[in-house]
């Protein structure tokens, strides 16, 4: 079986909120496997625009910071475009990359159902993409786990809990919704309840969920399954965010050898579909 890990090809990138914690790992992670930052862009009136990676001391690119209103120069040499930023700025962005033809690795989360249907559709029918939650690869192997877990017969409870740093805005994290989404459709649950307070006993219909927010965690997310008489947990913890960048460099590799014109997940990537 062909291994996804052998990469015989140097890409041409273009990161988006190349300054966050996101894009400085993505492009560290890249530049390490010896691919070239070619395109860096950041919001408008960040102190960075107009200078080069190297003088942030990001990586050793000359290549400078531009503003996002000059998409369309940043991305022109590409391979493919990274973005790991908010909602509002993909929604803008995300259809100028796709109508250049560029490929695109998504991983922004907290999109409404509204922009996430958007960000989708631009992409549909445009370019290769890989659109995705999270990018660690034992995460996308848990998901692939929580499938099976329907195996569980009646009287087994469900409940999902995540914890991240305090500068993340969006609760519960992409993870825990798309875990939410996968337990809620092979569990039948129908109503989600995000935490407890007062007199509020469990009803059966019910999936937990529930989000907390500590110092500097990159992430922890933790799958509990208990029944009467025992109990399961599966937990993935993110020793730092590099394990979110090795899996978008991975997804941009593997997107370069795709010609359908299609949203892809993590798990088409990892041959887990």
């Amino acid at each position: 079986m062909r291994s996804i890990w052998r990469v015989s090809i140097t890409l041409k990138l273009c990161v988006a909120g190349a300054t966050g914690r996101m894009g400085n790992a993505i492009i560290t992670e890249a530049t390490a496997k010896g691919h070239q930052i070619v395109g860096a862009i950041e919001a408008p009136n960040m102190p960075c625009i107009g200078k080069s990676l190297k003088e942030l001391g990001i990586s050793h690119s000359d290549t400078r910071i531009l503003n996002s209103d000059r998409l369309n120069e940043a991305v022109q040499d590409a391979d493919v475009y990274i973005s790991f930023t908010l909602p509002d700025a993909d929604v803008e962005n995300i259809p100028v990359v796709a109508n250049l033809g560029k490929r695109i690795v998504l991983g922004t989360t907290g999109f409404t159902p509204e922009q996430s249907h958007q960000v989708v559709a631009a992409m549909t029918g445009k370019v290769p993409a890989v659109f995705s939650p999270n990018y660690s690869v034992g995460v996308n192997i848990l998901f692939k786990i929580a499938e099976q877990l329907k195996a569980f017969p009646q009287g087994y409870d469900f409940s999902i809990n995540e914890i991240h740093h305090t500068g993340k805005k969006d609760a519960p994290s992409g993870t825990a919704k798309k875990l939410a989404d996968i337990i809620a459709n092979v569990r039948g649950y129908k109503k989600t309840v995000h935490g407890r307070e007062g007199i509020s006993p469990r009803q059966r219909e019910e999936l937990e969920v529930t989000a907390l927010r500590a110092g500097g965690v990159a992430g922890i997310h933790d799958l509990i399954i208990a029944g009467q008489n025992e109990m399961l947990r599966i937990e993935h913890t993110a020793f730092s965010r590099t394990v979110f960048a090795q899996g978008a460099v991975l997804a941009a590799e593997w997107l370069n050898t795709q010609t359908e014109l299609k949203v892809y997940s993590m798990a088409d990537v990892l041959g887990l579909s």
